[in-house]
């Protein structure tokens, strides 16, 4: 199980941009962070083509799919829609991990014996300015 955010294992962060702008005010190397949403299919893209990893916020298995097959390499799910996504990724063989939101430790043990693919905290998303 992967882990993000949490307090004492050390994990990369997810910058969360609102447009191409903020993506130049992230370090080197980031993992880029931002909701599914039609308005940001231009970030989207651009990260694809600069070959910037990024993480997408999805709220239905539609976007999941969606988050898939536009190469993000984690999806972030709420807790809803965690085990079916992960169903979905196992069944099409995803390249993408899923992550659920998570708030404390104790969620965890429960999101493992749904062989969801990773845990993330609040902690591990940083807003970018823009």
């Amino acid at each position: 199980m992967l882990f993000f955010g949490h307090r004492f294992i050390e994990s990369e962060k997810f910058y969360h941009v609102s447009d191409i702008d903020a993506v130049v005010k992230t370090p080197p190397n980031a993992i880029i962070y931002l909701e599914f949403d039609e308005a940001n299919l231009d970030i989207i893209e651009y990260l694809r083509i600069n070959g910037i990893s990024f993480a997408l916020g999805v709220k239905t298995l539609q976007e999941v799919l969606y988050a898939n097959a536009l190469e993000s390499r984690y999806i972030i799910t709420d807790e809803i829609l965690c085990k079916e996504a992960q169903q979905i990724a196992q069944e099409y063989l995803f390249d993408a991990k899923i992550l659920v939101r998570i708030e404390s430790d104790e969620e965890i043990e429960r999101f493992a014996k749904l062989g969801i693919d990773g845990v993330i905290y609040p902690e591990a998303i940083v807003k970018i300015p823009t």
